[in-house]
């Protein structure tokens, strides 16, 4: 295991392990700070409005005093990642599937508050102090319902991903909700029943039919998402009665 001078720049300062100056004052910057002004850039016009250099003219520093904490415009989107993550919610005593499905929905509302984050989180894996507590709290509540190791980590990645997806959605329709032509949920419905035929796409086209898309706004509403995640708990519901049964990890453990 090596010693904190062994971490990358980003990564020890979201840490708090960067080595202190040995003489002379403290830099007048902080990661944080590069980190609000880029997030709020980011909120503001995206993703292509954050660079370096407009990082910088929003603190009214040099761009060149900001490698001292990022070293890359990839290390700046590691760094932004993990500060937009509010804290989890703490487990308590809630049962494991409450605190499951409360999680996952905190996880999809950050998201689709900056909506940015959903083309660089499903590429940085956690690293930072609090995107890797989202990691731990699953992984904690998992262990207690008896599913630990690869399997629990598998469980979280998972619930993850389904809150991309979902947030994913919720941010593309609501975007285009009020928009001319084909757009929103409902132009896309119509768009969809002028070129799905029922000879090849038979599923697509009933389900169509029978309205399964919705023509409003209520498609990307909650009774959606709470569908799918029931679906995922109710499959880790099954895992544990499984172990349970087989005596296997969480025979003995209360769900």
């Amino acid at each position: 295991m090596g010693s904190d001078d062994d971490l990358p720049t980003v990564v020890a300062r979201m840490w708090g392990r960067e080595p202190a100056p040995r003489r002379g004052p403290r830099p007048g910057l902080t990661l944080r700070r590069i980190t609000d002004a880029a997030i709020a850039i980011a909120d503001a016009e995206g993703l292509a409005g954050v660079r370096m250099s407009s990082v910088a003219a929003r603190l009214d520093v040099s761009t060149m005093s900001l490698y001292g904490y990022v070293t890359s415009k990839d290390d700046l989107l590691t760094a932004m990642v993990d500060a937009a993550a509010p804290d989890p919610p703490e487990p308590g005593t809630l049962a494991w599937r409450e605190y499951l499905a409360r999680w996952t929905r905190a996880h999809r509302d950050f998201l689709a508050a900056h909506p940015w984050l959903l083309e660089v989180s499903p590429l940085t894996p956690p690293i930072g102090p609090r995107t890797l507590r989202w990691l731990d709290r699953a992984l904690t509540v998992l262990a207690a319902a008896g599913l630990a190791g690869a399997e629990a980590v598998n469980i979280a990645s998972t619930l993850s991903a389904y809150a991309v997806s979902a947030a994913t959605l919720q941010t593309a329709m609501s975007g285009t909700v009020d928009a001319a032509g084909p757009e929103g949920p409902a132009g896309y419905t119509a768009l969809l029943a002028r070129l799905v035929d029922p000879g090849g796409y038979p599923g697509l086209a009933a389900a169509i039919e029978s309205g399964a898309f919705g023509a409003a706004p209520d498609w990307v509403e909650d009774a959606d998402f709470t569908f799918g995640l029931t679906l995922l708990l109710d499959g880790i519901e099954a895992l544990i009665a499984r172990r349970r049964r087989s005596g296997g990890p969480g025979a003995r453990r209360r769900p």
